[in-house]
């Protein structure tokens, strides 16, 4: 199945797969303000981190559209980006598997992604400002949280950067 998939990845240009994660990376965090906003949810520190890892990405895979000729160093950084965004999003997603065991994020003393997130929020409130518990799971689309769906996510990403290693453009 790999094999068959990295075939299909080298059918296009390198930069037509850079274009569509940043575009899909975008699309998400975007997708993620408006529900946000529409349903009046309350994000939490480790949602707002996710929501910043997407728009590096994003961020990453649109210079690497403009750059190609640095690819691997983009596919890299992604990739170790889309990692730790995979472990943030399975993180939050035990948390709210198991709110008794799990300490409430900004109840103790705040780790270094809270204190990012703090820090984001005070410059760019409508974009970053964390007001949620991260064990709560305020919206749930065919059995699984927001959390969860970040995590299939990230996992996507990093399939997607493996193949996209392999690709003869590159």
């Amino acid at each position: 199945m790999f094999r068959l998939l990295s075939k299909c990845v080298a059918c296009y240009p390198l930069r037509a797969w850079f274009g569509a994660l940043g575009a899909g990376c975008l699309g998400v965090a975007f997708a993620g303000l408006q529900l946000q906003t529409m349903l009046s949810l309350a994000p939490c520190p480790y949602c707002i981190f996710q929501r910043l890892l997407y728009l590096l990405i994003g961020v990453l895979a649109l210079l690497g559209l403009m750059m190609p000729a640095a690819g691997l160093f983009w596919l890299g950084a992604i990739a170790l980006l889309a990692l730790l965004g995979f472990g943030v999003a399975a993180y939050q997603s035990w948390m709210q598997a198991f709110p008794d065991l799990a300490p409430e994020c900004s109840f103790t003393d705040p780790n270094l992604i809270e204190r990012l997130v703090d820090m984001l929020g005070m410059q760019w409130p409508s974009l970053f400002l964390a007001t949620g518990f991260c064990t709560s799971k305020e919206w749930v689309f065919l059995g699984l949280s927001m959390a969860n769906w970040s995590a299939l996510f990230f996992a996507g990403m990093i399939v997607y950067v493996l193949l996209l290693m392999k690709h003869p453009g590159r």
